[in-house]
């Protein structure tokens, strides 16, 4: 069950286990402010919230990003209140860590999977279990369709990928041996007609809902792939890896195939252990085990900001709907919650895009900002995802 990261490039040692459960002791309390309460170089203000004690292995804003919710190795799963500060409710009733939490998206159910093998489904309001499901092996993640039917779960041991009716637990689809080693995360597409699957085999799958088959294997990673996410037309998918980068993956005509993906790196000096791609697709958001979140611009494909005040593993990151927060969650039990709303005001940013020699336009097909090369001398009209059956592998 548990895993080894490579050696990072650290001024002074990280552990080597990335699933490890050890935490340094806390202060009591929910919400905790920072000694400096900002990062002093970049500017950006954050709260820290306690009530987990060991762990946390999730974080997904949810109620119109009123509200987040995290899970733990401690056992729970906690909604939370932004603006109040506080814990609404605490589920308790899984016997080993949880591994992922997700909410339908009529806020009104909680899904949770945990290593004591069981998937459960839980009334929000109320805190009671609706449904569990037991298998035979330990689950490693759990996400729900955006239309609310469907709930997949991944496994370790079998690296199996399991699909239930999300009302009743009923099984759709059970993909024993799906991948060659522990299955790490897995999402639904946008449309909810194909589950992204990813794994320690180095690999992502992903399986499609109409026929019943696995319609795409990537396999560019050098290491673990860690984390999936979809953008919200669905026709690219990210990927964060162990090996330190992210790839940006065209899976609406292919062109991969003969192109490679878009790649992300020189972000982080450790292993990338998350990521999520915002709303419009502007940004994505990675956190690692070199105790950081990156901030990416899509459009250029470098770092905007890394977020550095983390004091361990960075396990899970979300961004709010309308990029103004960013949540991270923390293996030494804590969970981040960053303003970023000035972000492109920050000195830091506007420097680094100076530094690539860049400047933003409009996208002449959906009409979004995106950055370009000033150098460029074929200066694109459409952003990438507008062009990416025509754009090159890096």
């Amino acid at each position: 069950m548990l895993l080894s990261c490579p050696q990072e490039e650290a001024p002074a040692p990280l552990p080597d286990n990335p699933l490890a459960l050890e935490r340094p002791s806390l202060g009591d309390g929910l919400l905790e402010e920072s000694e400096r309460g900002r990062q002093r170089l970049t500017q950006i203000p954050y709260q820290v919230y306690l009530g987990h004690t060991s762990q946390v292995s999730c974080c997904n804003f949810c109620f119109d990003d009123t509200r987040f919710i995290t899970s733990s190795f401690d056992e729970s799963v906690i909604l939370w209140d932004v603006a109040t500060r506080s814990q609404i409710c605490d589920y308790r009733l899984h016997s080993a860590p949880v591994t992922e939490c997700c909410l339908s998206p009529d806020n009104q159910r909680l899904f949770t999977s945990s290593w004591d093998k069981s998937l459960k489904a839980w009334d929000v309001e109320t805190g009671k279990v609706l449904w569990a499901v037991v298998h035979h092996r330990p689950l490693t993640c759990c996400d729900i369709s955006f239309d609310g039917r469907h709930v997949v779960c991944g496994s370790d041991i079998n690296n199996a990928i399991y699909i239930r009716a999300s009302d009743s637990g009923s099984p759709i689809a059970s993909l024993q041996e799906q991948h060659g080693s522990m299955v790490t995360r897995c999402r639904f597409s946008p449309d909810g007609q194909r589950v992204a699957s990813t794994s320690c085999d180095r690999t992502a799958r992903i399986w499609d809902m109409l026929t019943h088959r696995t319609t795409i294997t990537l396999q560019r990673h050098g290491n673990v792939v860690s984390d999936c996410c979809f953008t919200q037309q669905g026709n690219a998918l990210c990927t964060s890896s162990w090996d330190r980068t992210l790839l940006i993956w065209d899976i609406s005509v292919g062109q991969f195939r003969s192109q490679g993906p878009l790649k992300l790196a020189g972000g982080h000096r450790g292993c990338v252990s998350s990521c999520t791609f915002s709303r419009d697709a502007n940004l994505i958001v990675a956190g690692s085990y070199d105790h950081s979140v990156s901030i990416w611009d899509t459009a250029g494909l470098y770092t905007k900001l890394v977020l550095k005040d983390h004091n361990d593993w960075v396990t899970d990151v979300d961004i709010s709907a309308d990029n103004a927060s960013v949540l991270s969650a923390c293996k030494d039990s804590t969970v981040l919650l960053w303003n970023i709303e000035r972000l492109d005001q920050i000195p830091a940013v506007q420097s680094q895009r100076k530094l690539g020699g860049e400047n933003v336009v409009q996208c002449a097909d959906c009409r979004k900002p995106f950055s370009i090369c000033l150098e460029d001398s074929s200066l694109p009209t459409c952003c990438p995802f507008c062009r990416l059956p025509q754009l090159p592998g890096v």
